[in-house]
């Protein structure tokens, strides 16, 4: 065997050897966050409430998804993303949903959630029926993405579901704002190399959603390239799970979210 075969040999040895060992260590490593103790959702942050004055008709605004829309890391409804942006809104000047921003007055906004912690893309077909009972929301922001993207949900099945979901809002008179797959790769209850193996999935993720989004006709915001280096550079914006955000990571997501919910809702924001 001459030197260069041996070599080759060699080569392909560590090869497969370090394939091997990289995908054992994955697996541990995806043991261990599947066993891990994360944050559950607390009864409270289900309930209907309002925010800001009454001197007009309220603005109707719900979230829809999984655990983000829900706001599973946090125990007071004014701390999750919805509440921050309620608070937000209701502290703007009104004008007309859908049609941009105009000088008006504050007004109350009307805030509820169907999100349900876990939820995949493929899950929201339910959520968007128990939106659409009763009054019908103005403005419906959708945070979905990260269960499809850990449970290897391919992208383009889960931006599909996201897709016809944001076709029967819109249809039924609805503005949508939907925020991506966040950056997986900022959780810290995920050690490497696997959490940079979540970060790619969710990428892939979160663009399958900004083009079915775009094509069914509502606004998408890229939670993931808007506030991932936020999240990778500060620890403050996770809970005590290091996974969930926290009330600091929601208003993180909710400054981000706030000018394409604001023009879906006809208010121009009064930004601190």
């Amino acid at each position: 065997m001459t030197w260069a075969r041996k070599l080759g040999k060699a080569a392909a040895i560590t090869l497969i050897a370090g394939t091997v060992g990289g995908a054992a260590l994955l697996a541990a490593e995806a043991v261990i966050a599947r066993t891990r103790r994360y944050a559950k959702p607390e009864l409270g942050l289900a309930l209907r409430t309002t925010m800001g004055g009454d001197e007009l008709a309220p603005l109707r605004l719900v979230m829809l998804g999984d655990s983000a829309a829900l706001g599973v890391g946090v125990d007071r409804v004014v701390d999750t993303v919805g509440g921050q942006l309620a608070v937000l809104l209701a502290a703007g000047e009104s004008g007309e949903p859908g049609r941009g921003p105009r000088r008006g007055t504050a007004r109350q906004v009307a805030l509820s959630s169907v999100g349900v912690a876990g939820s995949r893309s493929s899950d929201l077909a339910t959520q968007v029926a128990r939106c659409l009972l009763g009054d019908r929301p103005e403005v419906a922001v959708i945070l979905v993405g990260g269960n499809d993207a850990i449970t290897l949900r391919r992208p383009s099945d889960a931006a599909a579901y996201l897709g016809a979901a944001v076709r029967r809002l819109r249809e039924s008179g609805v503005e949508v704002v939907v925020g991506t797959c966040p950056d997986l790769g900022a959780a810290r209850a995920i050690a490497p190399p696997l959490r940079q193996v979540v970060g790619w999935l969710g990428r892939r993720v979160a663009r399958a959603q900004v083009r079915a989004v775009h094509a069914a006709g509502g606004a998408v915001v890229d939670l993931a390239v808007e506030t991932g280096p936020v999240f990778r550079a500060d620890p403050n914006t996770l809970s005590a799970d290091r996974y969930h955000p926290s009330a600091d990571g929601y208003r993180v997501w909710a400054y981000a979210l706030l000018p394409a919910v604001a023009h879906a809702a006809g208010v121009t924001p009064r930004l601190p």
